[in-house]
């Protein structure tokens, strides 16, 4: 059995946050998830959201904030509300496309993720950022993620989200054997090229984990064999079941692998 625990990416299941966070986080937690991963605060406080976790027993396992919560002046009031909620992984879900347009901009944007891992460093946390397909498409020969994170330390998270990597066309495993034990956390997320290729791009999303493209077993050995992997993240984006039903077989799905 892995020892790596599972948390689910709260976007999955926005709506249902939106009417009643609380009552979404008790399913959750009686699903057998271990964490929560945060994707907005839906206005309430740190220390309402830390209570409401720990009356159900689930920790954070993460969050998705923009870059410019990350820098200057922002910064403390971030840690500071981290800290409450217990959490160590400050994720940036998407940067503008001028930071990543190049190489060059990649270097660029990589420096900046460095000095921000260098500030989380004294309070335990880290940084990272979490891929879309546009990062899989190659410019001058190199791909956006491989440029980024050529550029950024190992303490920068390579938050590798695997369906929408297989969306951009990205060979997953060739990602995670040159960048061995950066994905901290990784989202594991279903996508089928074949049914995308008969149906369209957002038909991808449509199956179950277990039931897609993913080569899960060589996915899950990589990164168990590299180590430095703290959550597998479930993300679930198609709306081909009810969201809380979607988390909870996927969920099912992991455990049946030995997850």
């Amino acid at each position: 059995m892995s020892k790596i625990p599972i948390g689910v990416q709260l976007y999955s299941v926005r709506t249902e946050c939106a009417k009643d966070l609380p009552k979404t986080l008790t399913a959750i937690a009686k699903m057998g998830y271990a964490g929560v991963e945060f994707a907005g605060y839906y206005d309430y406080s740190a220390q309402d959201l830390r209570k409401m976790l720990d009356d159900v027993g689930l920790v954070c396992c993460g969050t998705h904030i923009g870059l410019d919560t990350l820098l200057g002046d922002a910064l403390k009031a971030t840690v500071e509300f981290n800290q409450v909620l217990g959490n160590k992984f400050l994720i940036v879900p998407w940067i503008d496309e001028d930071k990543r347009a190049n190489k060059a901009a990649c270097i660029e944007t990589g420096k900046v993720f460095n000095a921000i891992a260098d500030a989380l460093e004294p309070f335990g946390m880290r940084t990272g950022y979490h891929n879309h397909h546009a990062e899989f498409t190659p410019v001058d020969g190199e791909t956006p993620w491989d440029s980024l994170f050529s550029a950024t330390k190992p303490s920068v998270v390579m938050q590798l989200d695997t369906g929408n990597g297989l969306a951009g066309n990205a060979d997953l495993i060739a990602i995670l054997k040159k960048f061995p034990g950066r994905a901290g956390t990784i989202h594991l997320k279903p996508y089928s090229r074949t049914l995308a290729a008969e149906k369209g791009f957002e038909a991808g999303y449509k199956p179950l984990i277990g039931e897609d493209d993913v080569p899960w077993a060589e996915v899950f050995s990589l990164v168990e064999q590299a180590g430095g992997t703290e959550w597998y993240i479930v993300e679930y984006e198609s709306d081909a079941y009810p969201p809380l039903e979607a988390v909870e077989r996927c969920l099912k799905a992991l455990k049946d692998m030995g997850k």
